[in-house]
This record gives structure tokens, C-alpha cells and sequence, in this order.
């Protein structure tokens, strides 16, 4: 329910990027630094403002001429990266737990009181932030801030709510095993990054979430969700003086005692190069299915590496859309599979490049054969002009489209501002995309055909060998 896709499930990455201002007008990262930064920004229309308060506490707003909508998120940069095998799920219990009460609210009353004037609420939870938010009219914007605010500083975690919660999480875990589409992703993961933190599901595991316990959540709590480790972004018909009076107010003595040395987010702290592990595999979960589902990837970009671009267009051009060449050559021309799509994964110091495909058990084999075909086609002779030009265009509407509405412009700039540390505008994104070259798109290709494979498979396959599809 308040969970969002597995990270990588998109095309591409390339429109998420932003970049964050201080005082003083040059670029900043994510660094909580006390103070004002009245940065100004033209997009689309709209006027981007930072402004740092006491404690950390970094607060994003973009005015939206022409609309009668606010949205706002808190974004809480920790998840499912940052638990220990014991702690596995812990982000996304938490989430859960934050609409079970308050001193000031029920869950009830938390849920009834944005229902009322017609608003959202909702949070989701990734391997590296969860995010609170909600969507209102314009004049209720007061209300959201101070109920969401509400939920994610004054959070009761009882341990009732704990135990009625536990349920719900294990029927969450059953209902996404239910979709191979989906769970799949789930166990390329497993096959690319072992089991380390990253390669694990944000759900967590039926035994840890069964052994997790009140005291070990609220810990998690009090250490995880200080104001270093937040940023509130809003976005819509407001004005940002006034937006930050009531996230100032909303979060009130929270913002004093968050200059007291609370920890950071681990946003803040990660960087330089992800340990992957040594060799990536082939896992296949065997099950009685229709149809078998594969991701078939290997090692892709972090959010950082300047090429993500280029990839980002590699992914467009092999597996975009219906006149993409994987679509064409298995789905049109072969009629092997329904869906099939190529997408990069982007982490802070990391990041996965795959293709899925749903076909036939009997034609896994082949789909999978084409599927290293056509990457190593494009590494070898690249993509043509008519298909960098149409992978620009795609690229050019997804992001424009995506901003139409006042919830993608609040989750942009809070995502950006949190795990990016840097705020392009959308002429400067446009800019970056239209300037990958065919050269670029072929070194792209080029340097995952040199890597190791890896292929996560869901299907009735008990001996099935799938090694020629990895082979190098």
C-alpha cells in the first residue's frame, strides 16, 4: 500500500538529478549547514528557494504560478541500505508505524483530517530514503505541513502498534511475492549484489520482521529520523517565507535539539567506489508459473558517474518503448514476449543496468540470447542517428511531462536535494542529454559487454542450466 516500486524499474534516471544552492549561490551538496539561501530558479515557470534552518533541517520550496494544489514530503534519508541482517526491514516497518499515532493525533484522525479536504497521504519506502507526503489544496497547506511533520517527529511506535502492524507487513510480503514481475527484480538483485544490505528487499524477510521488536524499531526511530538527516520539499501555490514558518513551526523544539550533534544522514556519508561482490551469479527461484520472468544485467552507474546520461539513452534506444530494438526484435517480430524493457538502477556509489523480459518457460533461453545480442550489437556498431534523436525525445518529454502536476515537482526537488546534492534545470538537463553523442552511447555498451553478467530467473525451472546467458 504506502510502498513504492523497486528502485530500477524505470527506463531511465536521467531526469532526477538537481542541484542545491547556499548563500552564496554555488553549488552545495546535501551538508546540513545552518543558515538561508535564497536561491532563485526559473523551471518552467517556477521559482526554486533553499533555505537551511536551526538544526539541519533543510526545507526546498517551489512556487508553481497557475495552480491551486500544494504538495508536501519529508524525506528521511535512510533505508533498506543502511540495516544490518538483523534490522533487515526495519525502514520500511517504520513506515508503517508513523500513521499509528501521535500524542496530538490517532491513526484515525491522521488519515481523516487530510481526507476531509480532499488531500493525500501517503509514504513509500527505497533502499535509500522514505518519504512522508501529502497533496492538498492550496489553503490546507497549513494542515498538511503540520500533520505530516506530526507523523514523522512525534511518532508513539507502541508496542501494540507494533504487533497489529506485523501482520500487515507479512500480508505486504505475500501479496509482492505473489507478482514474479516483480519479486524478480528482487532476485536479480540477489544474484548481482549478494547478500549484502543493497542487494536485499526493502520489505525485509518473514523471519526479520517477525523478529523485530518494539524496542529495536524505536531505536531505529530516535538514532535514524533527526533533522541532519531530513529535507522537507514543497511545491505549488505558496510562497516559501511563508512555507517555512510552518515547517519551523510544525517542527518546533525538534530543530534546537537537532543542532545538539544529532547524526547525520547517510546520504551525507556515502560516497567513493561500492564494493560489489566478486561474482555475480545466476539464482533461480523455481515455481510453477506460467511464465518465466528474467532480468538479465549487470554493473551500471551510480546517480553521480557523469555517463548516467549516456546510459540513460543506451536504455531508451534498447529497451525505451514499443519502437525500442529489444520490443522490435522479440515482442514484434518474434512474438516471444508480452513486456520487455531495458532500465539502469542508480545508488549513491553504485548502480545496475538490466533487461526484463516475461515470456514462455520454453523460450527463455532465446529471449535471453537476443537479449545479450542487441547489447552487444550496439557495443560493437552503437545506435543510429534516427535512434539517438528519438531516444532525446523521449528523454526531453518524460521529464517535461513528468512536472505537470505539483506531487513529481515536490518529489523532485526533495529526492535531488537529499541523494543528489544538486539541482539542474530542466534546460541544463536537456542540455546534458542532447549532448551524448553516438560515441558516447557505444562506449556505454561497450563497457557493460565487459563485465560479468548476472540473471535472476522465476519459473518452473528445477535443473535448468542458464550459463550460456552470462557467459562472457
Amino acid at each position: 500500500m504506502r510502498r513504492k516500486p523497486p528502485d530500477g524499474r524505470a527506463v531511465s534516471d536521467a531526469s532526477t538529478p538537481t542541484r542545491s544552492t547556499d548563500s552564496a549561490g554555488t553549488a552545495a551538496g546535501p551538508s546540513p549547514v545552518a543558515g538561508s539561501s535564497p536561491v532563485s530558479e526559473s523551471l518552467l515557470g517556477g521559482t526554486v528557494r533553499r533555505t537551511v534552518l536551526p538544526g539541519g533541517l533543510r526545507v526546498v520550496t517551489e512556487r508553481v504560478p497557475g495552480v491551486r494544489s500544494a504538495a508536501i514530503g519529508v524525506w528521511v534519508g535512510v533505508g533498506s541500505r543502511d540495516e544490518s541482517p538483523v534490522t533487515a526491514g526495519c525502514s520500511h516497518y517504520l513506515e508503517h508505524l508513523l500513521f499509528k499515532g501521535t500524542p496530538k493525533r490517532d491513526a484515525l484522525t491522521i488519515s481523516a483530517s487530510l481526507e476531509a479536504v480532499g488531500g493525500d497521504l501517503n509514504a513509500f519506502t527505497s533502499k535509500e530514503y522514505t518519504c512522508y507526503y501529502a497533496r492538498v489544496l492550496d489553503s490546507d497547506l497549513p494542515l498538511a505541513v503540520d500533520v505530516v511533520a506530526d507523523m514523522v517527529t512525534s511518532s508513539l511506535v507502541t508496542a501494540d502498534d507494533v504487533e497489529s502492524e506485523r501482520g500487515v507487513i507479512l500480508e505486504e510480503i505475500a501479496m509482492h511475492e505473489d507478482d514474479p514481475g516483480d519479486v524478480v527484480h528482487d532476485v536479480f538483485a540477489e544474484a548481482m549484489l549478494g547478500a549484502s544490505a543493497l542487494g536485499r528487499p526493502v520489505l525485509g524477510s518473514i523471519e526479520s520482521i517477525e523478529g523485530l521488536g518494539r524496542e529495536t524499531i524505536a531505536d531505529y526511530y530516535h538514532s535514524r529520523y533527526t533533522p541532519p538527516a531530513m529535507v522537507v520539499s514543497v511545491a505549488g501555490n505558496l510562497d516559501h517565507d511563508r512555507a517555512l514558518a510552518l515547517v519551523a513551526d510544525a517542527f518546533g523544539d525538534r530543530l534546537a535539539a537537532g543542532s545538539a550533534g544529532a547524526a547525520a544522514s547517510p546520504q551525507s556519508v556515502r560516497g567513493g567506489r561500492y564494493d560489489y561482490p566478486p561474482a555475480p551469479g545466476i539464482v533461480v527461484s523455481e515455481r510453477p508459473t506460467e511464465q518465466a520472468n528474467l532480468v538479465l544485467g549487470t554493473v551500471g552507474m551510480s546517480r553521480h558517474d557523469p555517463r548516467r546520461f549516456a546510459l540513460g539513452v543506451l536504455t531508451t534506444a534498447l529497451g525505451g518503448g514499443m519502437s525500442s530494438r529489444l520490443f522490435q526484435e522479440i515482442r514484434e517480430k518474434r512474438g516471444l514476449a508480452y513486456s520487455v524493457y531495458a532500465f539502469g538502477s542508480h545508488f549513491a556509489d553504485a548502480g545496475l543496468f538490466g533487461v526484463y523480459a516475461g515470456c514462455g518457460p520454453r523460450r527463455a533461453d532465446q529471449v535471453l540470447e537476443i537479449a545479450r545480442d542487441e547489447v552487444r550489437a550496439i557495443a560493437e556498431r552503437g545506435i543510429t542517428a534516427e535512434e539517438l534523436d528519438r531516444a532525446r525525445g523521449q528523454s526531453h518529454g518524460s521529464l517535461l511531462l513528468g512536472l505537470e502536476d505539483t506531487g513529481s515537482r515536490m518529489s523532485r526537488l526533495g529526492k535531488s536535494e537529499l541523494v543528489h546534492g544538486e539541482l539542474l534545470s530542466v534546460d541544463e538537463i536537456i542540455a546534458r542529454v542532447d549532448a551524448v553523442t553516438l560515441d558516447d552511447v557505444q562506449a556505454v555498451a561497450a563497457s557493460l559487454v565487459e563485465q560479468s553478467w548476472a540473471l535472476g530467473v522465476i519459473g518452473p525451472f528445477d535443473d535448468h542450466d542458464f550459463s550460456a546467458a552470462v557467459a562472457r
